[in-house]
């Protein structure tokens, strides 16, 4: 995905003249760590999460790939609270797009993201970082605005 800070990718210019070339294929898998979603009913909901921190490493995001795990996901960390918005380009699954509050908690879901899709999808105000999900997941497992993320990889900017 690549974006306008995209589902897979920032459209912000890359500082390297490497990392201005359009993505072309799938990147290498990222450093995973664990994130943790609690809903209001108190169930947590573990996932294994590639984190995605260099502008490169945003703008290609889950491009080009042709799964993803139910447990598994991509969470791109802004490097202060900001509108993040996404869009499709180049990712050829179905993805839940989770915006993370400051506080942790979830600020916007969009379900079901389609497929290639040039649409924008916003997090409906400055958020410290967006995780991507496999489509359905969140509304499978009841995930819900308002819910809590937590994980090392998660930034605090209270």
């Amino acid at each position: 995905m690549v974006a306008l800070l995209a589902c897979g990718g920032v459209a912000a210019v890359a500082a390297h003249a490497d990392d201005m070339s359009e993505p072309t294929q799938a990147q290498a898998e990222l450093p995973r760590e664990p994130l943790t979603i609690t809903s209001a009913d108190k169930v947590a909901h573990v996932f294994s999460v590639e984190v995605a921190r260099s502008r490169r490493e945003q703008e290609v995001g889950e491009m080009f790939r042709t799964t993803l795990a139910d447990d598994r996901g991509m969470l791109f960390v802004w490097p202060y609270a900001q509108q993040s918005d996404m869009w499709m380009k180049n990712t050829l699954v179905p993805l839940d797009i989770v915006s993370i509050n400051a506080d942790g908690t979830i600020n916007a879901i969009t379900e079901n993201a389609v497929p290639r899709s040039l649409a924008q999808i916003q997090s409906d105000g400055p958020v410290i970082a967006t995780l991507e999900l496999a489509g359905g997941v969140t509304a499978r497992l009841g995930i819900r605005v308002g819910d809590k993320v937590t994980g090392k990889a998660l930034p605090t900017h209270d």
